[in-house]
């Protein structure tokens, strides 16, 4: 019925439109001004009206002076509805000049919408006459369409002048994506699309630096194109993520995904709307109906894959610097680590353990004792993780570099098109000449000019490239030095020249000077700004030729896949990789670090909120480099970092090379002691933070999460950014600025206990003031939710082996719930082929229980029950009971703090194996 709705009123509109009726769906005029006709620099009368727009001036701040004409943009021609989707033909209104001569608008257009599932749709708008550029990154879709209306969370409707796309929530009635306003654009080289938001409210859109979690809905524009870019406001920056999530008025949400991996920009309005351009390729979105935000990740994630998840080991501190002189400065390091007994699992080496930075080399001068440390420090419990850049040195004497060598017998590296020229599309990165001594004092130009080494791009799309690339890893595993996980780095990719050396780039111009440039960092200086040419030619696995032009924003993801492989298979364990350039489903094979930030205040602020957008974008392992990359750090900065850091997923002290150390026991005995507590703390709950990995795993769920995603219908938690939690129960209120003993935080609508106490804050729904010291960092534990924990050690080789601690906060009811994962730590596929142990407990009444649904564990990796506390226990205890079928119950021995409620008792002596399920009474 409703699919024969829209038919009849598409046919009314086009009959209006013929008759030279108005169509009664009409575009608000003041709301149409927000949508800026002439996005490039230089806008005047002239040029605007040219193309056909309006011009009027505004006082509006950042509001565009130059706006599309009410029906500007395609008409509808012919639709055809199934029970699967709709099949809609479009046409360009040619009332209306072509918006840019030098790229060729395509008049006719073909719209294909799918209902993927009740909760998902597509809706692909393409060139039905030429192929275009379609993005290779393969989703998982729902095997068969919903083809039953009742089971859709959504309807679509279609306006036809101009041609739109709404899609309405059932529920509410609310449109929550509405295409039908002017500007709709598709040429060979700019395609436009705008949408109205239901709210206000909007999240993600990345990688770039954003002031809020919640975007400035008042006329800012983010471009997206990967690379070198150290983060800044605005600036595009090492991946592209074209993904949001919105809020809706009923307090639902939804998420939009534009997969396309040309250059592009997004414009937030404050109509409320969205703009987006592309510089090529085609416009296919992905909405998921949620309709909380926590099912939005969750639908998203299922779709683009579950994220990866991460050796055990791999939650613990880990220390890096560029710069170490020798490995005896990282041999000082590690012991002065252990003296000062401060929690550290991962050591890195970055790029100056290599022969003058060349990939799979080992300096056998200054960092000849490495290989004998890593041992050391891995016979010790430690792990060990080094760094690799994609590019590879091409100036060294045949027969004496490997990589570079089987590289060129392979053809693994990036040429130009034959028709343009057999060579390779040389670039400059980090690999020094032989046989060169490098001058430091010249400037930067000068010395890539004199001292770096051509080096080739290896194309990872192609199997043979990724066949290689394992070849070269495990042959220096096996014959250079051991190592626990990668590290790749550079990968947008990153030049140090631009385009290719000594040349201009060959080929079709308008590939490195598009008639259109989104505002990235490099918009006055064309595309290859500090990457290779445009026109250098990649081969997808099919052996489909593609343009670097349409690629270049999935070249760090092509890589990311390759090396995950190749760790697993050198190593025989699930280890990690970090990634620097990501594009969505990059985290079904890896972590993210945020970038090479700076050493300032509102770099802890920004690090949270790129926590929470990768969170939302499918890379829950994530954090910033703690203390910051660049620049001097300061003391009660990196202090705060550190109590900040030390609840990143990814907890990484890292800075660059000329600046002071910043590490734990850099700064004397009070930094270290602060350092050592918080992350004793870390420590402690590991086993909640391995869980919450394994959920993000399993089933999409976010590890840091925004208080919106728990507390959706409080509107206060809409906004905040300053405070995030760990899953559903941990919220981590650090402080953020110079000289604070107090910090601002909001209590949501819960029971909550702190956690250096155990005490009951007594409000709620509120914003409130926390004292923190310097030494401190506010933590507080939601009732209702039980937290595994363990006794913190030097490292999680010695943590792992502690009996199992459970922390049981009850809520108002006196109930709560939880759950633990446990697998061997680092085995590969362990959850495909359930060998691990996942028991979920249960309080009540004065009652725990355990339970075991999946029990494929190891008998070398069981766990014994020890230390349990309870907090919230209103009544005295007289006795404390342990039930479990098969054996006679036992009395187990408890204290309990009336002041604070809270009872512990100890099941350490029963040795009690937690596979086994359990009874826990008190009265």
């Amino acid at each position: 019925m409703a699919a024969w709705t829209v038919y009849l009123s598409l046919c009314l509109l086009i009959a209006l439109s013929a008759s030279g009726l108005e169509p009664d769906y009409k575009v608000n005029q003041e709301e149409n001004r927000h949508f800026d006709c002439y996005p490039e620099a230089g806008s005047d009368q002239a040029k605007c009206e040219a193309r056909g727009c309006i011009w009027e001036p505004s006082s509006i701040p950042n509001a565009p002076w130059c706006y599309y004409a009410e029906t500007h943009g395609y008409v509808t021609s012919n639709i055809v509805e199934t029970a699967s989707g709709i099949i809609v033909d479009i046409e360009r209104n040619t009332d209306f000049p072509i918006q840019r001569s030098q790229s060729r608008d395509i008049n006719k257009l073909r719209v294909e919408i799918t209902f993927l599932s009740g909760k998902s749709l597509r809706w692909k708008i393409f060139d039905p006459a030429n192929a275009r550029f379609e993005v290779p990154v393969p989703l998982e879709l729902p095997a068969t369409p919903e083809t039953e209306e009742n089971n859709r969370l959504y309807r679509v409707q279609i306006q036809n002048k101009p041609f739109g796309i709404q899609v309405i929530r059932k529920s509410s009635e609310e449109i929550i994506w509405d295409s039908a306003v002017p500007g709709f654009t598709f040429s060979d080289q700019f395609l436009q699309i705008s949408t109205r938001l239901p709210s206000n409210y909007v999240y993600g859109v990345g990688e770039t630096e954003h002031p809020s979690y919640n975007h400035d809905l008042n006329f800012h524009t983010y471009g997206l194109f990967a690379k070198d870019q150290p983060p800044g406001y605005k600036l595009n920056s090492y991946g592209v993520h074209p993904f949001y999530m919105g809020l809706e008025k009923s307090k639902n949400a939804h998420g939009v995904l534009l997969l396309n991996s040309n250059a592009m920009d997004v414009t937030i309005l404050p109509t409320p709307a969205l703009t987006y351009r592309t510089i090529g390729g085609i416009l296919d979105f992905y909405m998921v109906m949620g309709p909380t935000p926590e099912v939005v990740v969750q639908q998203y994630t299922e779709m683009i894959g579950r994220p990866v998840l991460p050796a055990y080991w791999s939650l613990g501190f880990q220390l890096c610097r560029y710069g170490y002189a020798n490995d005896a400065e990282i041999a000082d390091l590690y012991n002065d680590m252990k003296a000062a007994k401060i929690p550290y699992d991962v050591q890195y080496a970055d790029i100056d353990y290599m022969e003058r930075q060349m990939d799979f080399t080992l300096d056998k001068e200054n960092f000849k004792g490495m290989p004998a440390l890593v041992d050391r420090m891995r016979a010790e419990g430690m792990r060990y993780i080094f760094i690799l850049d994609p590019a590879i040195a091409a100036n060294e004497t045949k027969g004496s570099y490997p990589a570079f060598d089987t590289g060129i017998e392979k053809d693994v590296f990036i040429k130009w098109p034959p028709k343009l020229s057999d060579d390779i599309v040389w670039g400059k990165v980090w690999p020094d000449y032989p046989n060169v001594d490098v001058d430091n004092s010249l400037d930067w130009d000068t010395q890539v000019k004199l001292f770096r080494a051509f080096v080739a791009f290896p194309d990872f799309f192609k199997k043979s490239t990724a066949e290689w690339w394992g070849e070269q890893i495990k042959d220096y595993y096996n014959n250079i030095m051991k190592f626990d996980g990668l590290w790749i780095d550079m990968n947008e990719p990153a030049s140090f020249v631009h385009g290719t050396v000594g040349e201009k780039c060959l080929g079709d111009q308008t590939l490195e000077n598009p008639p259109y440039m989104p505002p990235l960092e490099s918009m006055h200086r064309g595309p290859n700004h500090k990457t290779m040419c445009m026109n250098s030619e990649q081969i997808l696995d099919d052996g489909t030729r593609v343009k670097h032009y349409d690629v270049h924003n999935l070249y760090g993801w092509s890589h990311t896949k390759p090396t995950y492989d190749a760790l697993l298979s050198t190593t025989g364990k699930r280890g990690v990789v970090i990634t620097r350039s990501t594009y969505p489903s990059s985290g079904r094979w890896a972590g993210h670090w945020l970038g090479d930030n700076y050493s300032r205040w509102d770099q802890l602020l920004k690090s949270i909120i790129g926590m929470m957008e990768f969170s939302i974008f499918g890379i829950p392992y994530t954090g910033a480099d703690i203390c910051g990359f660049f620049n001097h750090a300061e003391y009660e900065m990196c202090l705060r970092w550190m109590q900040l850091g030390a609840f990143y997923p990814f907890s990484r002290n890292h800075n660059t090379i000329d600046m002071p150390r910043q590490d734990p026991v850099a700064w004397g005995s009070e930094f270290a002691a602060v350092s050592r507590d918080v992350l004793n703390i870390r420590y402690t709950l590991l086993p909640y933070l391995y869980t919450l990995m394994y959920e993000a795993h399993a089933h999409g769920n976010t590890v840091v999460r925004p208080l919106l995603h728990e507390f959706v219908t409080d509107e206060n938690t809409w906004k905040i950014d300053r405070q995030f939690l760990w899953g559903p129960a941990l919220l981590i209120t650090p402080a953020l600025d110079p000289g604070v003993t107090v910090v601002r935080g909001y209590v949501p609508n819960a029971r909550w206990y702190d956690y250096h106490t155990g005490e009951v804050v007594g409000v709620r729904g509120q914003f409130v003031d926390m004292e923190t010291p310097l030494w401190k960092i506010n933590l507080h534990v939601r009732g209702g939710h039980i937290l595994p924990w363990q006794k913190a050690e030097s490292n999680t080789h010695y943590s792992r082996l502690n009996p199992l601690g459970l922390l049981v906060a009850l809520d108002d009811g006196g109930s709560a719930h939880g759950s633990l994962f446990w697998d061997d730590g680092e085995g590969i596929d362990t959850v495909q082929n359930k060998r691990f142990l996942l028991t979920t407990f249960t309080a009540s009444s004065g009652v725990l229980t355990s339970m075991v649904p999946t029990d494929g564990l190891a008998e070398a990796d069981r766990l014994t029950l020890g230390l349990v506390k309870v907090w919230g226990v209103t009544a005295p205890v007289t006795r404390v009971t342990m039930s479990v079928t098969g054996q006679p119950d036992v009395d187990l021995p408890f204290t309990y703090n009336a002041q604070v409620q809270e009872l512990q008792f100890d099941a350490t002596s029963q040795s009690h194996t937690i596979e086994k399920p359990f009874t826990i009474t008190w009265n």
